[in-house]
């Protein structure tokens, strides 16, 4: 017999945990069916390799499906099954796969759909690869009979958050390429082209001016003693890793990060446009805001913006507003909470949603783009200062050369 935990949805919505022995995950499934609970995770107890020390554990343990391809799988799988049946649809995703670990895990969602699952149930199967958020959408889906309309929603909801994504990351690479080789420059002026020139002016029998003598100072600490630099910054690393391993240490850290100039407000704007998006999918879908704010909670990665999101869902499931928890939380945008209230008032919560959500998200390109203008340029007039200061120092020692030569 083997343990399970598991996370599962009773009749009246609500969330329920445990744990139940079973000799294979399908009986330990069947058991919690039998009590009327619609698992949305099941996870057995973890072997004994897991729980070794971290270099005897496999690098990529489980076969996975990043979330673009889960974007594209979703996409292709909501065309082919308005036309052909699921079990069709999925054979011929993986003739359509191309890459082995991804074709392996439609394989065994089609196994299962095989054997006579629900798409939900045989996607359980792989929950390294559809979130409980997803799957608990496809289980919507075909309890309604619209499976075909909530993978179309899924779809979109996917592809908004990759196009998200795709939007932070290309606007940090610039700037952080920017930031790396401008590093990179200094460091090589002051470790290999300062020591040389300076040698210049060791037998002048003159006292070298300030700034010369602080960027000689600097590089004979980085030339002669960048191995203990590097492990002081190793160990500095590892000494907050470990002070990271409370958990309230991390939502301090979390809260701390809502609090910094311009991260602050792009953490707090992505999370809020990406839960009112979620949310305005699953209430489309005829889910329960409060599945949809537990589930989605598990999704968001900073501990504060976790914390309020499952403070809400409790606020809501206790028959609060959905409105009056997020004004409460004091972390989501104003905005957000504004339309969430006109939505409840109005009855139209799915459509104020949608809109708090597509505003946002235009506020955070615009926001990006304005803080990108003045990031780039900021950073290349850094880079200018301190090489004209590296220069300068240089310079110094020549010019007061050619004073005392002009006063002979």
């Amino acid at each position: 017999m083997t343990d399970f935990t598991y996370l599962a949805l009773d009749t009246s919505g609500r969330e329920r945990r445990g744990a139940v022995s079973a000799p294979t995950p399908e009986s330990a499934r069947g058991k919690l069916q039998d009590k009327r609970l619609y698992v949305v995770r099941l996870d057995p107890g973890l072997p004994a390799a897991a729980t070794g020390p971290f270099w005897s554990r496999p690098l990529f343990p489980r076969d996975h499906m990043p979330a673009k391809q889960l974007a594209i799988f979703t996409r292709q799988l909501s065309t082919l099954v308005q036309v052909t049946p699921l079990e069709e649809a999925l054979r011929t995703l993986i003739r359509q796969a191309e890459r082995p670990r991804l074709r392996r895990v439609v394989e065994a969602v089609h196994a299962g759909v095989v054997e006579g699952r629900q798409l939900s149930e045989a996607m359980a199967r792989e929950p390294h690869s559809f979130p409980p958020l997803y799957r608990a959408m496809i289980a919507a889906g075909e309890r309604s009979g619209s499976l075909p309309t909530i993978l179309e929603r899924l779809a979109q909801l996917l592809e908004r958050q990759a196009q998200v994504r795709s939007k932070v990351i290309s606007a940090l690479a610039y700037p952080l390429v920017l930031a790396v080789v401008a590093a990179f420059v200094v460091l090589a002026l002051m470790i290999f082209v300062v020591p040389r020139v300076v040698e210049q002016f060791e037998d002048i029998g003159q006292e070298l001016p300030l700034l010369t003598r602080l960027v000689i100072g600097v590089s004979h600490l980085l030339a002669a003693y960048w191995w203990a630099i590097g492990l002081a910054l190793v160990a500095a690393w590892s000494l907050a890793a470990l002070s990271m391993r409370s958990e309230e240490r991390r939502l301090r850290r979390d809260a701390l990060l809502l609090r910094v100039p311009f991260a602050g407000r792009l953490l707090r704007d992505l999370h809020a446009a990406r839960m009112a998006r979620t949310l305005a999918t699953m209430l489309d879908s005829r889910l329960p805001l409060v599945d949809g704010l537990k589930l989605t909670a598990q999704t968001v990665h900073n501990r504060a913006l976790r914390a309020a999101t499952q403070k809400t869902a409790e606020t809501v499931r206790t028959g609060g507003s959905l409105s009056g928890a997020l004004r409460h939380a004091g972390v989501f945008p104003p905005l957000l909470v504004s339309l969430a209230s006109s939505g409840e008032a109005s009855g139209q919560l799915d459509t104020m949603l949608e809109r708090a959500a597509e505003y946002l998200e235009r506020e955070f390109d615009m926001f990006t783009t304005t803080v990108l203008a003045l990031l780039e340029p900021a950073i290349i007039v850094v880079m200018g200062v301190v090489v004209a200061v590296i220069v300068l120092s240089v310079l110094l020692p020549i010019l007061q050369i050619d004073a005392l030569a002009g006063g002979l």
